[in-house]
């Protein structure tokens, strides 16, 4: 047993069983626009963030069927040998445009937009699926707390409350969400988040007393350190700590709660703290923490938060509930149909789409405009007439990354986006209660078309 080093199935059978098929009808090479967004928000979102978007690039360029995997496709008789020839020449080629990362999102907000053949397109679905959904609902998450930390800095230590490589891409997510730190190295050494973490209680307890622990860690790591004071009596090991720090030639840098009513804690200990002339000490809280425990904690004397289990889980909402659809098609005359689902409660609305933020004269955003039209043209007017900006970039084209969206600056741009586009939103969709999105989404078609649907068969009906 062993895990592909490809991208290429981490995916559903059946795209790759549709792809057998269309290859045998001949609809394989048809020229096609697939969309990914959400139908709806969540009723406790007001707005989702957009992450992921690094990932979704470096799976494609990972996204290749070697020899491992068309034997496995082979052995297990997935799909026919003229497919198997077609996977392995896959290499997608197409266009990809997307909302930037750390970017928000409402109902029916094109995040992506795939655009090839019909083949390289649907071979696609599932993993651009799995990241965006995992990266956008816990960034969505991370965001909340953000707000609910009021500049407090939070920091992510979930890697141990998820799967290993999901730690990963949560602590990415968090980070542009504004997420100051990560306690997962693996985080840091990517994609260069600055990394966090001291001891646990367990350094206390293999030592014969607290005091030796503690020594112990200030001789290591310097009196800057922060010491975890609650595996005893939380106030003795406060002083205790102070006194250390100072022998060892500074000030205690900083106290870890991480048990009991944290608020009453922090007051407690802020006020030792200060008898102590030790103002300087700053005090953490951890212990599953998630938006609303933050909010609690607000006029509580904390200095910054360790978010682990809510964050890394989406806070409730562990999926974004995006989907993958196709809207328009190029048939074999080049005639362009506009595609769409009329299944009730699913259905999905045909066309190429382009995406706008509407500002008031305020400056603060009023609508998300979803322009179905023919060409960037037409949509620039609509968006210059509602003072919208325009929210979609080029993130792959000819099959080639744009490298402005992939990197470390790429992702410290993210987190500043993210800090501007929320500031953009109307004081509502700060809100932690669950209520209506910051702003609605309209729809707006400039088009002549209609979408297609299915025509009724010329054959009778058989009897029955």
């Amino acid at each position: 047993m062993s895990s592909s080093v490809t991208t290429s199935l981490l995916t559903d059978m059946y795209e790759l069983t549709m792809v057998d098929a269309a290859l045998k009808s001949g609809t394989w090479n048809r020229g096609s626009i697939f969309e990914l967004f959400g139908r709806r928000l969540p009723a406790e979102r007001r707005f989702g963030v957009m992450a992921g978007n690094a990932r979704v690039i470096e799976a494609l360029e990972r996204f290749q069927f070697s020899a491992d995997e068309i034997d496995y496709l082979s052995r297990e008789k997935i799909v026919s040998d003229d497919c198997l020839d077609y996977l392995k020449s896959y290499k997608f080629k197409g266009n990809i445009r997307g909302y930037t990362e750390g970017e928000c999102y409402f109902e029916s907000s094109p995040l992506l937009q795939v655009e090839g053949t019909f083949a390289e397109c649907v071979l696609l679905e599932t993993v651009l699926l799995s990241i965006l959904n995992h990266d956008c609902a816990v960034a969505s998450a991370a965001s909340r707390m953000t707000i609910a930390a009021h500049g407090r800095p939070c920091v992510d230590m979930g890697a141990r409350r998820t799967h290993e490589r999901s730690a990963v891409s949560a602590a990415r997510a968090s980070y542009i969400a504004g997420f100051r730190g990560t306690s997962c190295l693996e985080a840091g050494k990517r994609y260069g988040i600055p990394t966090i973490g001291t001891a646990a209680h367990s350094f206390t307890l293999i030592h014969d007393c607290e005091e030796d622990a503690f020594r112990a860690q200030l001789a290591s790591l310097g009196p800057g350190t922060t010491l975890l004071v609650d595996t005893y009596d939380v106030a003795r090991a406060v002083k205790r700590g102070v006194k250390l720090a100072r022998e060892a030639g500074g000030e205690l840098g900083c106290v870890r709660l991480d048990s009991g009513d944290l608020v009453a804690e922090a007051f407690k200990v802020r006020a030792l703290l200060d008898s102590l002339d030790a103002q300087s000490t700053k005090i953490t809280v951890t212990n599953d923490l998630d938006e609303y425990a933050i909010a609690a904690l607000g006029a509580a004397p904390v200095d910054s938060y360790g978010v682990g289990t809510k964050m890394v889980t989406g806070s409730g909402i562990p999926t974004a509930a995006l989907v993958y659809k196709l809207v328009q098609r190029v048939n074999e005359d080049g005639s362009i149909h506009d595609v769409a689902k009329r299944s009730t409660s699913k259905s999905t609305l045909g066309g190429r789409k382009f995406a706008g933020r509407a500002r008031g004269e305020d400056g603060y955003a009023n609508a998300e405009l979803v322009v179905v039209a023919d060409n960037a043209q037409q949509a620039e007017v609509e968006f210059e007439r509602r003072n919208a900006r325009p929210l979609l970039v080029d993130l792959v084209t000819d099959g080639q990354p744009n490298p402005r969206y992939v990197g470390k600056q790429a992702l410290q741009d993210a987190q500043d986006h993210h800090v501007q586009a929320r500031n953009e939103l109307p004081y509502p969709g700060w809100r932690l209660s669950a209520g209506e999105a910051a702003i609605p989404t309209e729809i707006i078609d400039l088009t002549e078309r209609e979408d297609e649907v299915e025509a009724p068969s010329s054959k009778p009906e058989p009897r029955r």
